[in-house]
Protein backbone atom coordinates (compact mmCIF):
# COMPACT_ATOMS: atom_id res chain seq x y z
CA UNK A 1 0.00 0.00 0.00
CA UNK A 2 1.40 3.17 -1.22
CA UNK A 3 2.23 5.33 1.87
CA UNK A 4 0.04 8.49 3.13
CA UNK A 5 0.81 12.09 2.69
CA UNK A 6 -0.03 14.25 4.94
CA UNK A 7 -2.21 17.72 4.34
CA UNK A 8 -4.09 19.56 7.33
CA UNK A 9 -7.15 20.44 5.13
CA UNK A 10 -8.15 19.11 1.91
CA UNK A 11 -10.92 20.27 -0.21
CA UNK A 12 -12.00 18.36 -3.12
CA UNK A 13 -13.76 19.85 -5.81
CA UNK A 14 -12.33 23.42 -6.93
CA UNK A 15 -15.31 24.64 -7.82
CA UNK A 16 -17.13 27.63 -6.34
CA UNK A 17 -18.04 26.66 -2.74
CA UNK A 18 -13.89 24.85 -2.57
CA UNK A 19 -12.39 27.65 -3.95
CA UNK A 20 -14.24 30.23 -1.96
CA UNK A 21 -13.59 28.08 1.45
CA UNK A 22 -9.91 27.69 0.46
CA UNK A 23 -9.06 31.50 -0.29
CA UNK A 24 -11.28 32.23 2.99
CA UNK A 25 -8.94 30.14 5.52
CA UNK A 26 -5.40 31.36 2.98
CA UNK A 27 -7.24 35.16 4.01
CA UNK A 28 -6.66 34.00 7.86
CA UNK A 29 -3.41 32.21 7.36
CA UNK A 30 -4.42 28.80 6.72
CA UNK A 31 -2.93 26.70 3.97
CA UNK A 32 -5.55 23.81 2.52
CA UNK A 33 -5.02 21.46 -0.90
CA UNK A 34 -7.75 22.03 -3.13
CA UNK A 35 -8.31 18.73 -4.92
CA UNK A 36 -9.75 18.55 -8.85
CA UNK A 37 -10.67 16.03 -10.69
CA UNK A 38 -10.57 18.10 -14.01
CA UNK A 39 -6.78 19.16 -15.88
CA UNK A 40 -8.01 22.77 -15.32
CA UNK A 41 -10.59 25.24 -13.84
CA UNK A 42 -14.48 23.90 -14.46
CA UNK A 43 -16.58 26.72 -16.19
CA UNK A 44 -19.58 24.59 -16.93
CA UNK A 45 -23.13 26.79 -17.04
CA UNK A 46 -20.95 30.27 -18.29
CA UNK A 47 -22.94 32.35 -15.62
CA UNK A 48 -25.19 32.77 -12.87
CA UNK A 49 -27.33 35.31 -11.49
CA UNK A 50 -25.62 36.91 -8.14
CA UNK A 51 -27.93 39.05 -5.66
CA UNK A 52 -27.02 40.65 -3.23
CA UNK A 53 -25.97 37.84 -0.44
CA UNK A 54 -22.95 36.89 -2.75
CA UNK A 55 -21.64 39.91 -3.10
CA UNK A 56 -21.54 40.17 0.47
CA UNK A 57 -19.26 36.92 0.32
CA UNK A 58 -17.28 37.72 -2.26
CA UNK A 59 -16.35 41.42 -0.52
CA UNK A 60 -15.79 39.22 2.55
CA UNK A 61 -13.20 37.39 0.82
CA UNK A 62 -11.60 40.64 -1.33
CA UNK A 63 -13.07 40.08 -4.51
CA UNK A 64 -16.12 42.14 -4.61
CA UNK A 65 -14.57 45.43 -6.56
CA UNK A 66 -12.73 43.44 -8.94
CA UNK A 67 -15.51 41.10 -10.32
CA UNK A 68 -17.86 44.25 -10.60
CA UNK A 69 -15.67 46.34 -12.44
CA UNK A 70 -16.50 43.36 -15.38
CA UNK A 71 -20.53 43.08 -14.93
CA UNK A 72 -23.13 45.19 -15.26
CA UNK A 73 -25.68 45.80 -12.70
CA UNK A 74 -29.11 45.20 -13.28
CA UNK A 75 -31.90 47.57 -12.97
CA UNK A 76 -34.72 46.03 -14.20
CA UNK A 77 -36.55 42.81 -15.40
CA UNK A 78 -39.22 42.69 -18.01
CA UNK A 79 -41.40 39.90 -16.34
CA UNK A 80 -41.24 41.97 -13.09
CA UNK A 81 -41.43 45.69 -11.31
CA UNK A 82 -38.02 47.16 -11.79
CA UNK A 83 -35.38 45.64 -9.92
CA UNK A 84 -34.60 49.30 -7.91
CA UNK A 85 -38.16 49.79 -6.79
CA UNK A 86 -38.79 45.79 -6.13
CA UNK A 87 -36.23 46.02 -3.75
CA UNK A 88 -34.72 48.61 -2.74
CA UNK A 89 -30.50 48.48 -2.10
CA UNK A 90 -29.93 44.97 -3.61
CA UNK A 91 -27.34 44.64 -6.34
CA UNK A 92 -28.19 41.69 -9.30
CA UNK A 93 -25.50 41.31 -11.68
CA UNK A 94 -24.48 38.03 -13.97
CA UNK A 95 -21.31 36.90 -13.38
CA UNK A 96 -19.11 34.67 -15.51
CA UNK A 97 -18.34 31.85 -13.68
CA UNK A 98 -14.65 31.79 -15.72
CA UNK A 99 -14.07 34.77 -14.60
CA UNK A 100 -15.01 34.27 -11.03
CA UNK A 101 -13.03 30.91 -10.67
CA UNK A 102 -9.91 32.57 -12.29
CA UNK A 103 -9.99 35.14 -9.81
CA UNK A 104 -10.70 33.39 -6.85
CA UNK A 105 -7.85 30.91 -8.22
CA UNK A 106 -5.59 34.16 -8.68
CA UNK A 107 -5.45 34.72 -5.19
CA UNK A 108 -4.65 31.37 -3.65
CA UNK A 109 -0.55 30.25 -3.35
CA UNK A 110 1.24 28.72 -6.02
CA UNK A 111 0.04 24.63 -5.54
CA UNK A 112 -2.82 24.91 -4.23
CA UNK A 113 -4.90 22.93 -6.38
CA UNK A 114 -3.84 19.69 -7.10
CA UNK A 115 -5.49 18.80 -11.10
CA UNK A 116 -6.45 15.55 -12.26
CA UNK A 117 -6.72 14.25 -8.88
CA UNK A 118 -9.79 12.25 -8.63
CA UNK A 119 -11.43 11.13 -5.42
CA UNK A 120 -12.21 7.27 -5.33
CA UNK A 121 -12.99 6.58 -1.75
CA UNK A 122 -12.87 7.77 1.73
CA UNK A 123 -11.30 5.70 4.54
CA UNK A 124 -11.35 6.02 8.34
CA UNK A 125 -7.73 6.31 10.30
CA UNK A 126 -8.44 7.03 13.91
CA UNK A 127 -9.27 10.76 13.82
CA UNK A 128 -8.19 11.28 10.27
CA UNK A 129 -9.35 10.14 7.02
CA UNK A 130 -7.80 8.69 4.35
CA UNK A 131 -8.00 10.00 1.01
CA UNK A 132 -7.70 8.09 -1.75
CA UNK A 133 -7.34 8.91 -5.39
CA UNK A 134 -7.70 7.47 -8.94
CA UNK A 135 -3.56 7.64 -9.49
CA UNK A 136 -3.33 5.63 -6.57
CA UNK A 137 -2.15 8.61 -4.04
CA UNK A 138 -4.07 8.33 -0.50
CA UNK A 139 -3.69 11.46 1.39
CA UNK A 140 -3.61 11.80 5.55
CA UNK A 141 -6.16 14.64 6.56
CA UNK A 142 -7.42 16.33 9.94
CA UNK A 143 -9.87 17.90 7.74
CA UNK A 144 -11.51 17.31 4.78
CA UNK A 145 -14.38 19.18 2.70
CA UNK A 146 -16.78 18.19 0.28
CA UNK A 147 -17.31 20.31 -2.30
CA UNK A 148 -17.49 17.92 -5.36
CA UNK A 149 -21.27 18.98 -6.72
CA UNK A 150 -23.80 16.79 -7.08
CA UNK A 151 -22.70 13.48 -7.57
CA UNK A 152 -19.96 14.14 -4.69
CA UNK A 153 -17.76 11.40 -2.78
CA UNK A 154 -18.17 13.01 0.41
CA UNK A 155 -21.32 13.02 0.42
CA UNK A 156 -22.42 10.34 -0.39
CA UNK A 157 -19.64 8.84 2.56
CA UNK A 158 -21.83 11.45 5.09
CA UNK A 159 -24.68 8.97 4.26
CA UNK A 160 -26.41 11.43 1.85
CA UNK A 161 -28.41 9.98 -1.01
CA UNK A 162 -28.18 10.82 -4.61
CA UNK A 163 -29.90 14.28 -5.53
CA UNK A 164 -33.80 14.04 -7.13
CA UNK A 165 -34.37 14.15 -10.49
CA UNK A 166 -36.85 17.13 -10.90
CA UNK A 167 -38.25 16.09 -14.36
CA UNK A 168 -36.51 19.21 -15.78
CA UNK A 169 -34.08 20.07 -17.64
CA UNK A 170 -32.08 23.45 -18.36
CA UNK A 171 -30.33 24.28 -21.60
CA UNK A 172 -27.68 26.97 -21.12
CA UNK A 173 -25.71 29.55 -23.54
CA UNK A 174 -23.22 32.38 -23.74
CA UNK A 175 -22.81 34.86 -26.35
CA UNK A 176 -20.02 37.04 -26.66
CA UNK A 177 -20.81 39.74 -29.52
CA UNK A 178 -17.15 41.06 -29.34
CA UNK A 179 -18.62 44.13 -29.45
CA UNK A 180 -21.58 46.53 -28.01
CA UNK A 181 -25.09 44.33 -27.80
CA UNK A 182 -27.21 47.14 -27.14
CA UNK A 183 -29.33 45.40 -24.83
CA UNK A 184 -30.21 47.36 -21.14
CA UNK A 185 -28.85 46.15 -18.17
CA UNK A 186 -32.03 44.07 -17.68
CA UNK A 187 -33.37 40.38 -16.94
CA UNK A 188 -35.66 39.49 -19.64
CA UNK A 189 -38.01 36.12 -19.02
CA UNK A 190 -40.61 34.41 -21.26
CA UNK A 191 -43.08 31.73 -19.86
CA UNK A 192 -45.00 29.46 -22.58
CA UNK A 193 -46.31 26.24 -22.16
CA UNK A 194 -44.43 24.28 -19.93
CA UNK A 195 -41.03 26.04 -20.45
CA UNK A 196 -39.40 29.66 -19.15
CA UNK A 197 -36.38 31.55 -20.63
CA UNK A 198 -34.25 34.17 -19.34
CA UNK A 199 -32.11 36.30 -21.15
CA UNK A 200 -29.32 38.20 -18.86
CA UNK A 201 -26.68 40.93 -19.65
CA UNK A 202 -22.79 39.78 -18.08
CA UNK A 203 -21.87 43.20 -19.44
CA UNK A 204 -21.88 45.18 -22.98
CA UNK A 205 -20.77 42.42 -25.12
CA UNK A 206 -21.58 39.27 -23.16
CA UNK A 207 -24.89 37.86 -23.08
CA UNK A 208 -25.84 34.72 -20.77
CA UNK A 209 -29.27 33.11 -21.05
CA UNK A 210 -31.03 29.67 -20.19
CA UNK A 211 -34.28 27.73 -21.17
CA UNK A 212 -35.99 25.11 -19.08
CA UNK A 213 -38.49 22.91 -19.78
CA UNK A 214 -39.62 19.25 -19.11
CA UNK A 215 -38.86 17.33 -21.96
CA UNK A 216 -40.43 14.43 -23.57
CA UNK A 217 -39.54 10.83 -24.85
CA UNK A 218 -38.02 12.05 -28.35
CA UNK A 219 -36.69 15.86 -26.75
CA UNK A 220 -34.40 13.31 -24.80
CA UNK A 221 -32.29 12.10 -27.76
CA UNK A 222 -30.50 16.29 -28.33
CA UNK A 223 -28.59 15.87 -24.79
CA UNK A 224 -25.44 15.61 -26.75
CA UNK A 225 -26.30 18.08 -29.66
CA UNK A 226 -26.12 21.76 -29.25
CA UNK A 227 -27.45 22.35 -32.94
CA UNK A 228 -30.61 20.45 -31.96
CA UNK A 229 -30.56 22.13 -28.17
CA UNK A 230 -30.28 25.78 -30.10
CA UNK A 231 -33.48 24.36 -32.63
CA UNK A 232 -35.72 23.44 -29.62
CA UNK A 233 -35.18 26.51 -27.91
CA UNK A 234 -36.02 28.73 -31.07
CA UNK A 235 -38.91 26.49 -31.96
CA UNK A 236 -39.70 26.85 -28.25
CA UNK A 237 -40.02 31.01 -28.11
CA UNK A 238 -41.27 31.43 -31.95
CA UNK A 239 -42.41 34.50 -30.74
CA UNK A 240 -40.35 35.93 -28.86
CA UNK A 241 -38.72 39.66 -30.64
CA UNK A 242 -35.89 39.14 -33.23
CA UNK A 243 -33.87 40.29 -30.99
CA UNK A 244 -33.93 37.98 -28.46
CA UNK A 245 -33.85 34.95 -30.66
CA UNK A 246 -30.61 36.49 -32.59
CA UNK A 247 -28.99 35.62 -29.10
CA UNK A 248 -29.80 32.46 -29.46
CA UNK A 249 -28.98 31.96 -33.27
CA UNK A 250 -25.60 34.16 -32.66
CA UNK A 251 -24.76 31.41 -29.73
CA UNK A 252 -21.75 29.11 -30.90
CA UNK A 253 -22.34 25.62 -30.33
CA UNK A 254 -19.33 25.37 -27.67
CA UNK A 255 -21.43 27.50 -25.65
CA UNK A 256 -24.31 25.43 -25.02
CA UNK A 257 -24.51 22.86 -23.01
CA UNK A 258 -27.35 20.86 -21.41
CA UNK A 259 -28.32 19.75 -17.68
CA UNK A 260 -30.99 17.51 -15.93
CA UNK A 261 -32.34 19.79 -13.22
CA UNK A 262 -31.84 18.13 -9.37
CA UNK A 263 -32.12 18.79 -5.88
CA UNK A 264 -31.52 17.56 -2.46
CA UNK A 265 -34.50 17.06 -0.85
CA UNK A 266 -35.09 19.19 2.28
CA UNK A 267 -35.85 16.74 4.93
CA UNK A 268 -32.59 14.87 4.16
CA UNK A 269 -30.68 18.43 5.54
CA UNK A 270 -33.03 18.09 8.49
CA UNK A 271 -31.86 14.88 9.53
CA UNK A 272 -28.72 14.11 7.86
CA UNK A 273 -25.12 14.85 8.74
CA UNK A 274 -23.74 17.95 7.50
CA UNK A 275 -20.59 17.65 9.41
CA UNK A 276 -19.49 14.56 10.95
CA UNK A 277 -16.26 14.63 12.88
CA UNK A 278 -13.64 15.80 10.60
CA UNK A 279 -15.85 15.72 7.51
CA UNK A 280 -17.82 18.21 5.88
CA UNK A 281 -20.25 19.08 2.94
CA UNK A 282 -20.93 22.81 0.95
CA UNK A 283 -21.81 24.07 -2.13
CA UNK A 284 -23.91 22.02 -4.48
CA UNK A 285 -22.43 18.58 -2.33
CA UNK A 286 -24.71 19.91 0.43
CA UNK A 287 -27.96 21.81 -1.18
CA UNK A 288 -28.19 20.95 -4.96
CA UNK A 289 -31.32 22.93 -6.24
CA UNK A 290 -33.43 24.11 -9.10
CA UNK A 291 -31.95 27.55 -10.70
CA UNK A 292 -35.51 28.83 -10.47
CA UNK A 293 -34.50 31.36 -7.52
CA UNK A 294 -31.00 31.70 -8.88
CA UNK A 295 -29.22 31.06 -5.29
CA UNK A 296 -27.06 28.21 -5.82
CA UNK A 297 -23.46 29.93 -7.01
CA UNK A 298 -25.09 32.26 -4.05
CA UNK A 299 -25.23 29.76 -1.21
CA UNK A 300 -21.89 28.29 -2.26
CA UNK A 301 -20.01 31.47 -1.85
CA UNK A 302 -21.99 31.61 1.58
CA UNK A 303 -20.87 27.91 2.67
CA UNK A 304 -17.30 29.20 1.76
CA UNK A 305 -17.50 32.14 3.69
CA UNK A 306 -19.16 30.71 6.75
CA UNK A 307 -16.80 27.35 6.25
CA UNK A 308 -13.85 29.34 6.19
CA UNK A 309 -14.64 31.49 9.51
CA UNK A 310 -15.63 28.47 11.98
CA UNK A 311 -12.35 25.88 10.81
CA UNK A 312 -10.09 28.85 11.63
CA UNK A 313 -11.69 29.85 14.74
CA UNK A 314 -11.14 26.14 15.86
CA UNK A 315 -7.82 25.26 13.91
CA UNK A 316 -6.43 29.31 15.34
CA UNK A 317 -6.83 27.67 18.86
CA UNK A 318 -2.73 27.13 18.55
CA UNK A 319 -2.43 23.37 20.78
CA UNK A 320 0.85 21.93 21.56
CA UNK A 321 1.72 18.48 22.18
CA UNK A 322 -0.04 15.17 22.49
CA UNK A 323 -2.45 16.36 24.36
CA UNK A 324 -3.10 19.80 22.22
CA UNK A 325 -3.81 17.29 19.05
CA UNK A 326 -6.82 15.85 21.26
CA UNK A 327 -7.64 19.31 21.96
CA UNK A 328 -7.60 20.14 18.01
CA UNK A 329 -9.74 17.59 16.91
CA UNK A 330 -11.89 18.27 19.49
CA UNK A 331 -11.86 22.15 18.08
CA UNK A 332 -12.18 21.01 14.93
CA UNK A 333 -15.52 19.45 15.21
CA UNK A 334 -17.20 21.77 17.41
CA UNK A 335 -16.48 24.47 14.57
CA UNK A 336 -17.40 22.15 11.69
CA UNK A 337 -20.76 21.53 13.57
CA UNK A 338 -20.62 25.18 14.55
CA UNK A 339 -20.86 25.40 10.41
CA UNK A 340 -23.69 22.94 9.85
CA UNK A 341 -25.44 24.35 12.58
CA UNK A 342 -25.48 28.03 10.34
CA UNK A 343 -26.19 26.64 7.18
CA UNK A 344 -28.86 23.44 7.66
CA UNK A 345 -32.07 25.49 7.81
CA UNK A 346 -30.79 28.47 5.63
CA UNK A 347 -29.61 25.55 3.48
CA UNK A 348 -33.57 24.12 3.77
CA UNK A 349 -34.72 27.38 2.81
CA UNK A 350 -33.69 27.80 -0.16
CA UNK A 351 -33.62 24.20 -1.55
CA UNK A 352 -37.89 24.58 -0.73
CA UNK A 353 -38.33 27.65 -1.94
CA UNK A 354 -36.62 27.62 -5.34
CA UNK A 355 -38.46 23.77 -5.75
CA UNK A 356 -41.48 25.59 -5.28
CA UNK A 357 -41.17 28.85 -7.50
CA UNK A 358 -40.16 26.45 -10.16
CA UNK A 359 -42.87 24.28 -9.46
CA UNK A 360 -45.54 27.30 -9.75
CA UNK A 361 -44.07 28.67 -12.85
CA UNK A 362 -44.05 25.95 -14.71
CA UNK A 363 -46.40 23.78 -13.93
CA UNK A 364 -49.04 22.83 -16.28
CA UNK A 365 -52.79 22.17 -16.24
CA UNK A 366 -55.41 24.38 -15.22
CA UNK A 367 -55.08 24.17 -11.72
CA UNK A 368 -51.40 25.24 -11.92
CA UNK A 369 -52.36 28.27 -14.35
CA UNK A 370 -54.98 29.30 -11.89
CA UNK A 371 -52.04 29.31 -9.03
CA UNK A 372 -49.30 30.77 -11.44
CA UNK A 373 -51.72 33.65 -11.94
CA UNK A 374 -52.61 33.94 -8.17
CA UNK A 375 -49.45 34.05 -6.62
CA UNK A 376 -47.12 35.18 -9.24
CA UNK A 377 -47.13 39.00 -7.90
CA UNK A 378 -45.67 37.50 -5.09
CA UNK A 379 -42.69 35.30 -6.29
CA UNK A 380 -40.19 38.08 -6.89
CA UNK A 381 -40.43 39.13 -3.08
CA UNK A 382 -39.46 35.28 -2.10
CA UNK A 383 -36.51 36.12 -4.30
CA UNK A 384 -35.63 38.78 -2.73
CA UNK A 385 -36.06 37.72 0.46
CA UNK A 386 -34.07 34.80 -0.08
CA UNK A 387 -31.14 37.33 -1.41
CA UNK A 388 -31.51 39.46 1.79
CA UNK A 389 -28.97 37.28 4.18
CA UNK A 390 -25.55 38.52 5.47
CA UNK A 391 -23.14 35.88 5.50
CA UNK A 392 -20.99 38.09 7.75
CA UNK A 393 -17.01 39.08 7.48
CA UNK A 394 -14.09 36.43 7.72
CA UNK A 395 -12.53 38.13 10.87
CA UNK A 396 -12.94 35.58 13.93
CA UNK A 397 -12.89 36.79 17.55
Amino acid sequence: MMEAVHEDIVIVGAGIAGLTTSLGLHRLGIRSLVLESSDSLRITGFAFTTWTNAWKALDAVGLGDSLRANHQRLYGSAATSTISSGAKGHEVRCLQRKLLLEALSNELPSGTIRFSSKVVSVEESGFYKLVHLADGTILKTKVLIGCDGVNSVVAKWLGFKNPTFTGRCAIRGCVDFKRSHGFAPKFRMFVGKGFQSGFIPCNDQTVFWFFTWTPSGQEKEIEDNPTEMKRLVLSKLENAPDEIRGIIENTDLDGIMLSPLRYRHPWELLWGNISKNNVCVAGDALHPMTPDIAQGGCAALEDGVVLARCLAEALLKEPGGEKGEREECKWIEMGLNKYAKERRWRSIALISIAYMVGFIQQGDGKVMHFLRDKVSAYLPGLRFKMADFDCGKLSIS
